[in-house]
């Protein structure tokens, strides 16, 4: 995902649109969009997400189908059934993009804003800081924002929980000089990150050491000239890669729809924060 930022010039600031245009192939998330994704956290309801922001409901569906295939997974969980209908919620992937535009948003309102009061250099500073956070890049394919839920220290290193919503979580192994360096306290939040290499897939049950043991189903395996990228669906929601070999792969039976068991080691989590 690239983030564009509109500047125009010689335009009256007082009337001024949101501009900001988050842009991926063959979709983008626009702020009608943005609104969209805002209603829809505040009332919980897709339906009545989009009459707030004035859109049809098949307009809505539409939009969201688009941005969760833009980002490649989804920002809002939906439930249908019952007398209500069902409800709808961002998930942490929808918060976070949703926290990335408007940061983008409210950088842009004070560039503009060069005619009236100025933008202070450290209000300045710390929107660019936060959009830097937001905007954290890595090689690793698998990335979760949680809450640390609890922090056991021994006499050289400690062990981090972290807790990703949904029933999920993360065990991280890490020294007690990082834990301190991170500022990692309970009920903080920090970010794992996890190498689709380091990700082992076993049959559901399957005894192991690994003290992450992530149930899920296989959503897509694609096969390269070697290797196979697996995508399960975690059984709390999010989204999970690992690379395996063709000759796993097919050992396995893996396929789309097969439940399979992700597993990590705690020394293979790595923790990261936004400071």
């Amino acid at each position: 995902m690239s983030s564009t930022l509109f500047l125009p010039h010689a335009m009256p600031t007082a009337s001024l649109e949101p501009l900001i245009d988050l842009r991926g192939a063959g979709t983008s998330l626009t702020p009608q969009r943005a609104k969209l994704l805002h209603a829809l956290d505040a009332h919980g309801s897709i339906s009545a997400a989009a009459r707030a922001v004035g859109m049809s409901y098949k307009g809505a569906w539409d939009a969201i189908a688009a941005l969760n295939a833009f980002v490649g997974e989804p920002l809002v969980s939906a439930e249908t059934g019952g007398s209500g209908g069902g409800g709808a919620r961002l998930t942490e992937t929808g918060r976070r993009v949703l926290a990335f535009h408007q940061a983008l948003t409210a950088l842009q309102q004070r560039l503009l804003a060069g005619q009236g009061e100025p933008a202070s250099a450290g209000d300045l500073d710390q929107l660019l800081k936060r959009l830097g956070n937001l905007m954290l890049r890595t090689s690793a394919r698998n990335q979760y924002e949680g809450t640390v839920q609890a922090i056991q220290r021994g006499a050289v290193n400690s062990e981090v929980i972290l807790d990703l919503d949904g029933g999920d979580k993360l065990v991280a192994i890490i020294t007690n000089r990082s834990v301190d360096d991170l500022g990692l306290r309970e009920g903080g939040s920090a970010i794992a990150l996890v190498k689709s290499s380091f990700v082992v897939l076993g049959d559901p049950g399957v005894r192991t050491s690994a003290r992450n043991a992530l149930a899920g189903t296989v959503l897509s395996c694609r096969e390269g000239a070697v290797n196979a990228e697996v995508e399960l669906q975690l059984a709390g929601g999010r989204r999970l890669v690992a690379t395996v070999t063709n000759e796993s792969a097919r050992e396995l039976g893996i396929r789309e729809g097969v439940p399979m068991l992700a597993l990590v080691k705690s020394s293979h989590v790595i923790l990261a924060v936004a400071v």
